[in-house]
């Protein structure tokens, strides 16, 4: 299979995965209403559970309420007569508040190098997120640089080596301990004389309580404007959506302290249960431009929002389920 008919392949089989590993345990918003209120017309009672269902899936308190108000008043109305009915329009809700965040990161051809620098705590997933996304860029077709911002973990310069190997991307790194900031403006240098289309900037994970570190990635930030005042292009945050509501306020506080432009949500397959997307979402209003549903490169791309309402909604699909 030549690269291009692999790449024109991927996106549908992406959905499917996002599909078979979010709430893969077997439950499901979807199956438990269905089996406790089949036949029921909708009331107080099934609202209630529906509640409970959202704030355990970790959709958040602000963003539940806001759903079950609208889901209130369609009942009310009389909109509004089963459990499909009602999931029909609770899948509904959920894209048009995860749609605005449905925004592709877009490499702009013209600026050499785009600067994409990645952020976000420890064990989000950074250096394999960079990883995954070097490929899918060279996979279009444009040459990437993997700058190894991250100087207190030799197991990050090394990893993040493998990546470039693996992918066929520059590689740029210096000496454990070597200053952040150096090390990514010493890249940017080498891909501007070499005329690289991307560069994808690593950095250590930290706490987004840490004041002295989110000062150094502020730092980080600014060396890099003075190769490119409109750099970086792209300040990407990556959260581990295992971290339920403290992902938000990771988010909430990078954003303030860096000006995130885009999000990356991975490990969609573990222990999450998806709902933390859509109350980043209602808060935040900021790009998704990645999800993560598992290890491998293929598990690894764009947010679809009705693809994700429909997964979060109905959840795995099962052997016993039927496929249509």
């Amino acid at each position: 299979m030549s690269t291009d008919e692999e790449h024109s392949d991927e996106p549908r089989g992406f959905l499917a995965r996002l599909r078979a590993r979010l709430n893969r345990g077997g439950a499901s918003i979807a199956k438990d209403l269905r089996s406790l209120f089949r036949g029921r017309k909708i009331d107080a009672a099934v609202l209630e559970d529906l509640e409970a269902r959202l704030l355990t899936a970790d959709v958040g308190v602000e963003a539940t309420n806001e759903i079950l108000g609208d889901l209130n008043r369609r009942v009310a109305r009389r909109e509004l007569d089963d459990v499909e009915a009602l999931l029909s329009a609770l899948k509904a809700r959920l894209v048009e508040l995860l749609k605005p965040c449905e925004q592709p990161l877009k490499i702009q051809r013209g600026t050499k190098p785009y600067i994409v620098l990645v952020i976000g705590v420890n064990g989000s997933g950074k250096t394999t997120s960079i990883g995954k996304l070097a490929r899918q860029l060279r996979m279009q077709g444009l040459s990437v640089l993997l700058a190894a911002g991250d100087t207190f973990r030799a197991a990050a310069v090394e990893q993040l080596k493998i990546w470039a190997d693996r992918t066929g991307a520059a590689f740029s790194a210096q000496q454990t301990g070597a200053d952040p900031g150096a090390v990514i403006f010493d890249a940017l240098q080498s891909a501007q004389s070499r005329h690289i289309d991307v560069v994808l900037a690593d950095t250590a994970g930290r706490l987004h309580s840490q004041t002295h570190l989110m000062d150094e990635l502020r730092k980080v930030k600014r060396v890099i404007q003075r190769l490119d005042a409109e750099a970086p292009q792209e300040v990407l945050l990556v959260l581990d959506a295992n971290q339920g509501q403290n992902a938000l306020a990771q988010a909430q506080q990078f954003h303030a302290a860096l000006g995130v432009t885009g999000l990356v949500l991975t490990k969609l397959d573990g222990s999450a249960r998806g709902g933390i997307v859509v109350a980043i979402a209602r808060a935040l209003k900021l790009p998704i431009r990645f999800i993560g549903v598992g290890e491998k490169p293929e598990d690894f791309g764009p947010f679809d929002a009705q693809a994700f309402a429909n997964a979060l909604v109905d959840g795995a699909v099962q052997p016993t389920d039927a496929v249509t």
